[in-house]
């Protein structure tokens, strides 16, 4: 009998992963299923357009060694002539401010220290200028609200399966 109620829990658990392929995607924490995508745009002080050619090729490493250091992930960058796109995955356990604060200061300090005496006009801590724009990139709505509404009959299944065992 035990051995039929673990093959249905399986047999369950399979149907159910079929039908939500997208929970693949999704990172994990202990106690958490997560996809925080923050599109994060920020300049360097007064606009300078100092961020192309020897700068631009080595920020785009320096910027994904720094985010690593935070757990998170750089899924997508560009460097403008101006201004820095990044595309970044952050866990719920940092605020986005926290890493975008660190990102800046980091590769402020390591400009300063790598390029600092080799132009004048590199201010170290003060590379960047203050704030930055941030934008959610999330699952599309209308999926989100199916998801909502499918969650609470496909809660009462596994309860109906909890009750077997």
């Amino acid at each position: 009998m035990l051995e039929s109620i673990a093959e249905t829990l399986i047999v369950s658990r399979q149907a159910h992963d079929e039908e939500n392929p997208q929970m693949d995607k999704y990172r994990s924490l202990n106690h958490t299923q997560w996809e925080c995508l923050y599109h994060v745009v920020f300049i360097p002080k007064c606009r300078r357009r100092t961020l192309y050619e020897e700068l631009r090729k080595y920020l785009g490493g320096l910027f994904r060694e720094l985010a690593s250091q935070k757990e998170c992930q750089v899924e997508e960058g560009h460097l403008m002539r101006d201004h820095v796109h990044m595309l970044l995955r952050i866990p719920p356990k940092y605020a986005v401010s926290q890493v975008v604060g660190y990102m800046k200061g980091k590769s402020a300090i390591h400009l300063a220290r790598v390029y600092g005496e080799r132009k004048r006009n590199f201010v170290g801590q003060h590379f960047w200028a203050r704030g930055y724009f941030v934008s959610t990139v999330g699952a599309d709505e209308a999926v989100v609200r199916a998801y909502i509404r499918n969650q609470e009959a496909e809660d009462k299944r596994l309860d109906q399966l909890e009750l077997l065992r």
